[in-house]
């Protein structure tokens, strides 16, 4: 018999972050790595918004939890935000910020870690 223990994602002193691609794999996924690494005084997580390739990656899908989890939300293209606002009624379209980051790199491809370098600017 198997327990699971569900652990919700509680609020901390640091600055929770929230990047959104559509499948959490590449775009999404290398953010959160990639900023998780070099600051430390922030929290990282990432999401996708397409259920059904979510769901076949084993990625995490689009939740209220981290939603409303999140301080700051990064789209990388606007249809993500589309999305992101749509699903939760209680986001404010000024949480939600537009990297623009078209879905053509792979996981930590050095092309979009300057991108989002760029763009996050922390």
């Amino acid at each position: 018999m198997w327990v699971i223990f569900v652990v919700p994602l509680v609020k901390s002193k640091h600055t929770q972050i929230l990047f959104v691609c559509s499948a959490n794999k590449e775009r999404s996924k290398t953010a959160e790595d990639y900023f998780a690494e070099g600051y430390p005084d922030f929290e990282f997580r990432s999401i996708g918004t397409n259920q059904k390739i979510c769901s076949q990656e084993g990625t995490f899908y689009l939740n209220e939890e981290h939603l409303t989890w999140a301080d700051t939300i990064y789209a990388m293209e606007q249809k993500h935000k589309k999305e992101v606002l749509r699903f939760s009624k209680s986001v404010s379209s000024k949480k939600v910020k537009m990297l623009n980051i078209p879905d053509h790199f792979t996981y930590y491809q050095k092309e979009l870690l300057e991108l989002l370098a760029e763009k996050v600017g922390f």
